[in-house]
């Protein structure tokens, strides 16, 4: 039916832009680790947004056509949780914190809790693959 077709697009869409979020996110790390200018860019600036909107926007989408929440189901509490970390852990990895050694402390910490959240959205456990030992 329609809402088959629906999750296959909005999941699609969901694991395409979670791949380039984490992949970009790893480019902008190395450029941070690296000094390398290209990370003031615009383009590596805007891109992360756009991306990051439309990985949300499928997540809200896929939501409602499982008719799973967050605060109401655990895993997805846990993922968005989760997800919020990574955003504040990211932000400082990238540019707030203070020193170089800060913000590769936020890197390492902000792709630790990425891998979590994927745990988490395969395994629908809030323990991630922890949680089905």
């Amino acid at each position: 039916g329609s809402s088959m077709t629906s999750y296959i697009a909005l999941h699609s869409l969901h694991m395409t832009t979670a791949l380039l979020s984490i992949t970009l996110f790893l480019l902008r790390g190395y450029w941070m680790l690296t000094d390398n200018v290209i990370l003031q860019h615009k383009v590596t600036r805007i891109a992360p947004h756009i991306i990051d909107t439309l990985l949300l926007a499928s997540a809200i989408g896929l939501m409602f056509v499982i008719g799973q929440y967050p605060f109401v189901n655990g895993w997805l509490t846990a993922k968005l949780l989760a997800l919020v970390a990574y955003i504040v852990l990211g932000t400082f990895a990238i540019k707030r914190g203070k020193t170089k050694a800060q913000r590769t402390i936020a890197l390492v910490a902000a792709l630790l809790v990425f891998v979590y959240i994927v745990s988490v959205a395969f395994s629908k456990n809030s323990l991630g693959f922890a949680g089905l030992a």
